[in-house]
């Protein structure tokens, strides 16, 4: 299969242009992008000018959404040690977590010294989602470029999960910690708009209420938390506008006895459902649910190209994958 001369993207991605060059339309817009660390400046300074204004008001400065993998560890670390926070982190078990993240965040809360929360929805509930995300078109086409539809549906929920805990905790920021591939540093310091929440949750809420009922309502926001839009607060993700350098985030976070799973897919460092989602992903569009993350981040310079294409050519564990499919029922 032909790839971008530059970065990982195949010729199937579905917004793929090559040039007579063989160099695809995202490398050359990353080309022409100007003075990226003046950009990457601008944001830092915004969101220490907001922390000026709401630092210390409310009994937290931050939700951190910790899944316990590498960039969130990493970025749990920042918001503490960096910038001062006090932190609440919520992990999200969906009943697939590796028993090395459950055992990393443990260790990495405690040695941070913040306060944690675990929300361990229904099983039998997330086992339907889960189900529902392979056989249903539940995402637009768009979303599908940078996330398999379980994944995406994980996230959904940890998303809403988070905003509302912050609404009703009053919390002025929510902490992601997505890579610079995953999210541009365009949207690393954004101000959760509550029109736009409340559309966006009619779009998921409304295909998922139609198959799994009232069940999913608490994992929802309810017509009073869109009444009063200055509540909402910002997302953060704070690798996007900081150095990303993987050597130094795996050196810092093994300081705080975080260790690498022997069980996850090359992609991820806290799911053991990955691999079968990158794998059900591949089977039913083509291409990998981690590509166009992976391409960026070659782009950037923090991989090179052949260790971008090696990741994503490597599967996961099959009895691992096995093992997920059983737990689904779908074996």
């Amino acid at each position: 299969m032909k790839h971008c001369i530059r970065c990982v993207l195949p010729e199937n991605f579905p917004t793929i242009e090559f040039d007579e060059s063989g160099l695809c339309n995202y490398c050359r817009t990353f080309e022409k992008e100007k003075n990226p660390e003046e950009v990457k400046s601008r944001h830092r300074e915004k969101f220490e000018k907001l922390l000026e204004t709401h630092r210390g008001k409310k009994d937290y400065d931050v939700l951190m959404a910790y899944s316990g993998g590498k960039d969130s560890t990493y970025t749990l670390d920042i918001f503490k040690n960096r910038f001062g926070l006090r932190v609440l982190a919520l992990s999200f078990d969906h009943g697939f977590m590796s028993p090395y993240a459950t055992r990393n965040i443990n260790t990495v809360v405690e040695r941070l010294g913040v306060d944690h929360v675990i929300f361990k929805p229904n099983l039998e509930l997330m086992k339907k989602l889960f189900s529902l995300s392979i056989s249903e078109n539940l995402y637009s086409k768009k979303s599908l470029e940078r996330a398999s539809t379980i994944c995406s549906s994980c996230m959904n929920m940890v998303k809403f999960i988070a905003l509302k805990m912050t609404l009703e905790k009053e919390i002025p920021f929510i902490g992601y910690g997505w890579s610079p591939g995953q999210a541009p540093v365009q949207s690393s310091v954004m101000k959760n708009s509550a029109a736009f929440a409340k559309a966006t949750q009619k779009v998921l809420y409304d295909p998922l209420h139609a198959k799994l009922g009232d069940e999913i309502n608490p994992y929802f926001l309810s017509e009073e938390h869109f009444n009063d839009a200055e509540k909402f607060p910002y997302n953060i993700h704070p690798l996007a506008f900081l150095e990303y350098d993987e050597e130094k985030i795996y050196s810092r976070i093994r300081e705080l006895g975080w260790l690498p799973p022997q069980d996850t897919d090359p992609n991820s460092t806290n799911c053991l459902m990955n691999a079968f989602a990158n794998q059900v992903h591949l089977q039913q569009h083509g291409f990998h649910p981690y590509a166009f993350e992976v391409a960026g981040l070659v782009r950037m310079g923090v991989m090179s190209r052949e260790e971008g294409l090696t990741r994503l050519g490597k599967s996961g564990d099959e009895g691992v994958i096995q093992a997920v499919k059983s737990k689904l029922g779908l074996t």
